[in-house]
């Protein structure tokens, strides 16, 4: 049985041009999705897998993300001062004792194949997750914690995916293989944002990996490929000549809040599924359709 899975690694660097101007200052994954900001739901999912460390690789703009899982005393001074527990809870809630965060740059905008590969020296020689922020996943029980569960029976690097319409793939890495079971796929190909006549399939690389350290090996050595970048998909390319790496069809939804309308279908979806807040929003909601 393999090593469980301990670190997971967030590629942060980004500068979210796609949000200007709310991103001009600011990093991306800060941007709140109803409470809560997009990097929070991606920390939380991997720590519902079981993962305690969490491996940043930023850049400039970064800061408020080593900030939001500080501690903060004066914020939590002032709730217990006034007594507001369910609030302090909310606070200290964000960074669990047990859950360890660490920080590395990423010098250069080379990709996000670079941007993992800046966190071997902190993953070191074992299997690890990658969460993209921007790709916010729900599921029961959550998307990470699905994967892990696959890591664990078969020892393999793990993609997940999912069928996209054949117009969209120049946006996705796509996968090729042959079906092992109704929910995986072993990997024979795959080929970064391929012209919708070349790809081939329509099975798309959604924003959550487990790799095997083998990786670093394959992303150390690697051209700059799209975009002049060190592609993640390259390196898993280069990484099937020697491993097996498995596609797997997660249970859940994925909402893209790199782009504006997935942002603003995730706000609209836990808006209303939200424990607070989320009845009168849907009275709201319902009385608009009826105007």
């Amino acid at each position: 049985m393999p090593a469980p899975i301990r670190k997971a690694v967030f590629p942060i660097a980004g500068l979210g041009t796609r949000f200007l101007p709310a991103t001009k200052a600011s990093a991306k994954e800060m941007l709140p999705v109803v409470d809560k900001p997009l990097i929070q739901y991606a920390v939380e999912e991997a720590y519902a897998a079981g993962i305690r460390q969490m491996i940043f690789v930023t850049g400039r703009t970064k800061r408020s993300i080593e900030d939001h899982f500080d501690t903060a005393y004066e914020l939590e001074s002032e709730l217990e001062a006034a007594g507001k527990t369910a609030l302090l809870e909310v606070a200290r809630s964000i960074a669990p004792d047990d859950m360890t965060c660490v920080y590395v740059r990423q010098p250069r905008a080379l990709g996000l194949g670079h941007a993992v590969l800046c966190a071997r020296e902190l993953v070191g020689n074992e299997a690890f997750a990658v969460l993209l922020a921007d790709d916010l996943m729900v599921g029961k029980p959550p998307v990470m914690a699905q994967m892990v569960q696959q890591y664990a029976q078969w020892g393999a690097s793990q993609l997940a995916v999912q069928d996209v319409p054949r117009e969209h793939t120049r946006r996705y890495g796509i996968v090729s293989g042959t079906a092992v079971a109704d929910d995986l796929v072993d990997v024979t190909g795959i080929v970064e944002k391929p012209a919708p006549e070349l790809a081939p399939t329509t099975l798309a690389v959604a924003g959550r990996y487990i790799l095997t350290p083998g990786i670093f090996h394959e992303l150390e050595r690697l051209p700059r490929g799209v975009g002049g970048e060190i592609q993640l998909t390259d390196g898993i390319a280069q990484l099937l000549r020697r491993e097996k790496v498995f596609a797997f069809r997660y249970a859940g939804t994925r909402y893209d809040c790199g782009s504006k309308l997935g942002f603003l279908q995730a706000t609209v979806d836990l808006g209303l599924e939200h424990d607070e807040v989320g009845a009168d929003f849907a009275a709201w909601m319902q009385g608009r359709e009826l105007v």
